[in-house]
């Protein structure tokens, strides 16, 4: 019989923990309170977009780690983006030269991903509307990977709280020559309050499967954890990390993903 979740080596990942206290803490120290285009979520999209003629810096940082089948595994992957706003429901956004170091039971590998263009279209507004929705398609191309994605993000906010959802689909080809094709189907619910003009706390979840070659359906994973949010007139930060609440000993256990976005 599995044992019950959740596996977690919390003494191995003291010393991230620390670390990223300490730099909240300082970030929290150093901002200002100010009005600033700014993601609540690490791992759900919100449905507004940016205004027109506003141009914002991302970078991802994501974390996976404690594979119950690896104790050496660590995967760090990064992904920068510039996104516009070409109207002020029409976002665009360009991802260049992703990529990850993996460190495994195998070895270590320093590996360039993917670059992607991405679209995000609102519909509606989450204040003003019942629902705030957006679609959301982006598409992944690498030596190694071409990938399209389709997403579809809905938001309701009641004055400082923010709830989010979004579904996602997506078609993958991989390895040399994209000969190993898959499906991917997520969903993801975020929910967020407002604490003062600089601060936002909330939890977020995700919910996987895969489908090789579009038959075979794979393992169903469930994450779930808090994230925290900063923002000021310039700059804003969210990191959030999920812990593994499914039985799957051949996946991290967490996953932790930190996205900092300057504006200019």
């Amino acid at each position: 019989m599995p044992s019950s979740r959740f596996r977690f080596d919390l003494a191995a990942t003291m010393p991230a923990f620390s670390l990223l206290a300490l730099s909240l803490l300082l970030l929290g120290t150093l901002a200002t309170p100010a009005a600033a285009d700014s993601r609540r979520f690490a791992w759900s999209y919100e449905s507004t977009t940016m205004p027109r003629g506003l141009g914002e810096y991302e970078q991802w940082v994501t974390w996976k780690t404690d594979k119950q089948s690896d104790d050496l595994y660590d995967r760090l992957e990064f992904r920068q983006e510039l996104e516009y706003g070409l109207t002020d429901r029409l976002q665009v956004g360009l991802y260049f030269a992703n990529w990850r170091y993996t460190r495994s039971a195998g070895g270590s590998e320093t590996q360039v991903r993917t670059s992607s263009i991405e679209m995000i279209y609102n519909l509606s507004d989450p204040v003003t509307s019942a629902l705030g929705t957006a679609i959301y398609g982006e598409v992944h191309l690498g030596q190694e990977k071409f990938a399209l994605e389709g997403k579809l993000l809905l938001e309701k906010q009641w004055g400082a709280t923010s709830v989010v959802a979004n579904t996602i689909l997506e078609a993958e080809w991989e390895e040399e020559d994209w000969i190993e094709d898959k499906g991917v189907f997520e969903q993801t619910l975020g929910v967020s309050r407002q604490l003062s003009p600089m601060v936002m706390f909330g939890a977020e979840a995700l919910y996987e499967v895969e489908f090789a070659d579009w038959s075979e359906t794979g393992e169903s994973l469930l994450y779930a954890g808090p994230n925290l949010s900063f923002r000021s007139a310039e700059w804003w930060m969210t990191t959030a990390p999920l812990f593994q609440l499914s039985d799957e000993v051949g996946e991290p256990d967490l996953l932790w993903r930190t996205l900092i976005g300057i504006l200019f």
